[in-house]
């Protein structure tokens, strides 16, 4: 069995290795000397460590408006799109109404379209209606791609939760809200970790649409932010690989802190019909 098993883990200790070097490169070269950051000599371990990378990245524009700005937006899409995508989900599951075969082909289908494919014409339907440089615009922009995936996983995690649970809370006196709350929402918990997080990191990684829809500095997210150390004169190498580092920390914060019930909720509901 130990052998069986050592094949497989070899291999997924090497994947792991490729996977985690450029993060720890990028860590590791944030933290050399501004000096050093050019050097041809690869240097795996840098020593002495060195700060002033970080010092220049957080000195660099408004950094804390820029990551409240950020915030705002991604979570603001992720509590819009787990409301909205609770309801589609449950009424997909649970109900049968004409074109819920052609609605769940046309979520798959949405998927499919790359998002630089959509710029121009949500640039077009936000101008329409004032919405450009305006942070709710982007907002909406950021539900048309993380609500067909939201509704889909959680419609999987819906339509594993036996219906009998449901209609035995009923019938001991919960009401179809109580049966909601105490009985379906507990047992989704891991597909709204799953899809949540999905949802936030969509938002918060964001380039393209961000910089096309988003044209005063006061607005900016700090993928935009990252741009900025690109002037005229060259580019800080030593301050964008650091504020790369800053961008990135609280998406891999919050990935290992739950990356257990984020894998298992991923392959839980999205299999499931």
């Amino acid at each position: 069995m130990r052998r069986k098993r050592s094949v497989p883990n070899t291999i997924a200790v090497l994947v792991s290795l490729v996977v985690i070097f450029p993060v720890y490169w990028m860590f590791a070269t944030a933290l050399k000397h501004p000096g050093k950051i050019l050097s041809a000599t690869p240097e795996f371990i840098p020593w002495p460590l060195s700060l002033d990378n970080f010092r220049t990245a957080l000195t660099h524009g408004p950094f804390l408006h820029y990551v409240r700005n950020s915030l705002l937006v991604s979570v603001s899409t992720v509590l819009i799109a787990l409301v909205v995508a609770l309801g589609a989900s449950i009424a997909l599951a649970r109900f049968r109404f004409l074109g819920r075969r052609a609605f769940l082909v046309g979520l798959v289908l949405v998927q499919m379209v790359p998002g630089s494919a959509m710029v121009i014409p949500l640039y077009l339907m936000l101008r329409s209606v004032g919405a450009i440089d305006f942070v709710p615009g982007l907002i909406i922009t950021y539900m048309t791609f993380v609500l067909p995936f939201t509704i889909w996983t959680l419609r999987g995690f819906v339509a594993g939760i036996p219906l009998e649970l449901e209609e035995a809370a009923m019938v001991d006196g919960c009401g179809r809200f109580g049966a909601f709350w105490h009985i379906q929402l507990p047992l989704l918990a891991p597909g709204i970790v799953a899809t949540s997080i999905f949802a936030f990191i969509s938002a918060w990684d964001d380039y393209l649409f961000a910089y096309v829809f988003l044209k005063s500095q006061n607005n900016y997210t700090l993928p935009v932010w990252l741009v900025s150390f690109q002037t005229s004169d060259g580019i800080d190498n030593g301050a964008t690989i650091a504020a790369s580092a800053i961008f990135s920390l609280p998406v891999l914060i919050v990935f290992l802190l739950i990356q257990r019930r984020l894998v298992g909720g991923m392959t839980a509901g999205a299999v499931k019909g």
